[in-house]
């Protein structure tokens, strides 16, 4: 028996029970090969109802990442232009690290089905389930000083922002720098890894992870009250490739925009989409933890904290969160 032929009669019934009798006999095989073949699709991504009386109901099929038509679906210029799909990695940025070494153009783009060993911010790692996510790295060769790297990154969230409010109409904000958030549950990742030469950045790989449709049983249990995705908040299924097309047009978009007038309007977009400017938070940074409302971001990308003891703070990098109760 085939995982196609299995596939084929669960779409015949579709959004029905289908009994391990039934599956057996159609098949012509023994129920215990019928469950083997269904624990190797739920591996894959699939997601199934299982019942005692019933059998099986298949309610969530992943859409597959199909290399020429997520091509042709893609409208920006240069960013995706050169599209490398893999099934399994480690990383996405691995992967396109070696091709920026190999002489990649701006704008090659790793996609994969799923992540072994994806990672975020501070080293974290990220849940990466096959075929549920949009795993991906893009290699960037902007001709810009060193100190503009932190700016890149809070371009690639607006983008990100931006383009999935527009497809999903949820109200997704920006968590300073580069977090999205629903519901004040994170969505999405995104970390930029530079290298540089005489002080001039030589390439960028910038690595962005979306959970699109994970369910709830997708992340482990410490993780759902931080972590969703767009299928849980949206109450729907969401097209990947639709996702992407959207995202890499309003990313080279705001790219373009960037090397042409700069920094200053990506910043008031980043101001107009965030949820963490105007609320007091508490920031640890290398140099220590200090309390403050951010109030907005500087031309250098670095987020303008005034701090309880009435002065302000540019901060680069720190981790945010909530301020602690008092004791």
């Amino acid at each position: 028996m085939s995982i196609d032929a299995l596939l084929q009669l669960f779409e015949r019934h579709k959004d029905q029970y289908v009994s391990g009798g039934m599956m057996s006999q159609e098949l012509g095989v023994s129920r215990t090969a019928v469950w083997k073949q269904i624990k190797k699709l739920e591996g894959a991504g699939y997601e199934f109802e299982a019942s005692t009386k019933l059998g099986y109901r298949l309610v969530f099929a992943p859409e597959a990442i199909d290399e020429a038509a997520w091509s042709s679906a893609i409208r920006a210029k240069r960013f995706g232009s050169t599209l490398v799909v893999r099934e399994q990695v480690k990383s996405t940025q691995d992967v396109a690290r070696e091709l920026a070494e190999n002489g990649a153009q701006e704008g090659a783009l790793v996609l994969a089905e799923e992540q072994l060993g994806g990672r975020g911010r501070m080293g974290r790692g990220w849940v990466s389930p096959q075929g549920k996510g949009l795993w991906m790295s893009m290699v960037l060769r902007p001709e810009v000083p060193i100190h503009c790297a932190p700016q890149l990154t809070l371009l690639t969230a607006v983008a990100l922002c931006r383009s999935l409010r527009r497809e999903t109409e949820l109200e997704i904000g920006i968590k300073w720098p580069n977090d999205l958030l629903v519901n004040g549950k994170k969505i999405s990742g995104i970390l930029l890894e530079s290298a540089a030469e005489d002080e001039r950045l030589k390439y960028i790989i910038a690595g962005v992870g979306v959970s699109v449709n994970l369910s709830a049983s997708d992340y482990p249990e410490e993780l759902l009250e931080k972590a969703t995705s767009l299928r849980i908040e949206g109450g729907r299924a969401f097209s990947r490739q639709a996702l992407l097309a959207a995202f890499l047009l309003e990313w080279e978009t705001l790219y373009d925009l960037f090397l042409q007038e700069g920094f200053g309007p990506i910043a008031t977009l980043w101001e107009s989409l965030s949820v963490t400017l105007g609320r007091r938070a508490r920031l640890i940074t290398p140099q220590g933890e200090l309390h403050g409302i951010p109030v907005g971001l500087e031309e250098s990308g670095a987020i303008r904290v005034l701090q309880d003891n009435g002065s302000y703070a540019s901060i680069f990098s720190a981790e945010m969160g909530e301020p602690r109760a008092s004791t």
